[in-house]
């Protein structure tokens, strides 16, 4: 469920110029000379160099001259062939803007192309169910017309259980991206290869900071993460959680919230070096019907027009137990309503349930269709 803020124009939004040309002409035609509301014509190439093409945009022009001119005819003492002049020149000048308006528009929609692919690969699609565990997951980027930033997840179904890996990288951009990058494609494979989550998060430690190593010295300390690894195992016996500086998950069970705190935090990514690489597990009761949520702080800190925070304790009490993805849809409908579309940080959440009755595990993944 990653989802993009899109913002288009509407039907009344496109025909804005032409209802400005007939309301222009309409008030020269029925107003006294004097008030020369003829001269505005020219606004009406003008508004649509910002929204049309060039062709349309040149046709509206034509219309306008024909109009002041047919006007002219109607009130000889018009001043008609003025503001012709200008009709003319404002359309030319209206379909150079249009050209070069179209030009940048090709240009940023290769570029959300590019976007759109990168996020294929940072944030690919998951399946929705590991045997008796049920997955879903959300993206917003900051940026309404971005696709994606510096918040990851990943989930991966190894012999050892189900993984999930989220994140959040300070900063935002493209290094932010790379980094992001960088830790997803390392879990992918150390959450295969490795027995221990405290062997995981070493190794992206390790991959952090190799990634850093390309930029200025001085930089480095600016492009730490925080993430949280857990483990599910096959057979139950609850959830392994290493969490390394991230925002606590929850749980909500029969409209109880439950946060679960870490007794001991790992170091950040990228800063195991100056604070040491002690990493320490808890382990938490996880029973079917339970459903655990997690998320990167851009959830919590999603503030309204008088600076609140989003009451996400608060807000997920009142939520009923169900599946994953109507949790998320509410967060996501709610967010933008606290926050009124207007989010200063990257969102990133999963919603994980287990079914009241264990599916036996076969190796097999039921991947959204």
């Amino acid at each position: 469920m990653r989802l993009r803020r899109r913002h288009g124009r509407g039907p009344l939004t496109l025909l804005s110029p032409v209802i400005l040309t007939v309301v222009i002409a309409a008030l020269a035609y029925a107003t006294p000379r004097e008030l020369a509301f003829s001269r505005l014509l020219p606004a009406a190439p003008a508004l649509a160099a910002a929204m049309w093409p060039v062709l349309p945009t040149v046709l509206l022009g034509t219309v306008c001259l024909l109009l002041m001119i047919g006007l002219g005819i109607v009130f000889p003492d018009l001043g008609t062939w003025w503001t012709a002049a200008g009709v003319v020149a404002v359309t030319v000048a209206a379909a150079y803007g249009s050209h070069v308006r179209l030009r940048r528009e090709q240009t940023l929609f290769q570029v959300r192309l590019v976007a759109d692919t990168a996020q294929q690969v940072v944030l690919s699609p998951m399946p929705r169910r590991f045997g008796g565990i049920e997955i879903e997951a959300l993206y917003l980027a900051a940026a309404a017309e971005a696709s994606i930033g510096g918040d990851f997840y990943e989930v991966v179904d190894t012999e050892y259980g189900v993984r999930l890996l989220i994140g959040d990288v300070r900063g935002k951009g493209l290094p932010a991206v790379g980094t992001a990058a960088a830790m997803v494609n390392c879990f992918r494979e150390a959450a295969y290869d490795e027995a221990d989550l405290v062997h995981i998060a070493r190794r992206l430690e390790a991959s952090s900071t190799r990634y850093n190593a390309a930029f200025a010295p001085e930089g480095m300390m600016e492009r730490f993460a925080t993430a949280l690894l857990a483990e599910i195992p096959h057979r139950g016996g609850g959830i392994r959680i290493l969490n390394c500086g991230h925002p606590p998950p929850l749980i909500l069970n029969h409209g109880e919230v439950r946060t679960l705190e870490p007794t001991d935090p790992s170091p950040l990514l990228n800063l195991a070096e100056l604070i040491g690489d002690h990493y320490s597990i808890d382990t938490f009761g996880l029973a079917p019907g339970d459903l655990l949520f997690l998320y990167t702080d851009g959830v919590a800190e999603a503030r309204d027009r008088d600076g609140e925070f989003f009451p996400l304790a608060a807000w997920l009490h009142r939520q009923t137990p169900g599946r994953p993805g109507d949790l998320l849809s509410a967060l996501h409908h709610d967010l933008l309503h606290h926050s009124k579309g207007r989010l200063d940080d990257d969102i990133a959440a999963l919603a994980v349930c287990l079914s009241p009755s264990p599916e036996p595990h076969d190796g097999q993944t039921d991947r959204p269709a």
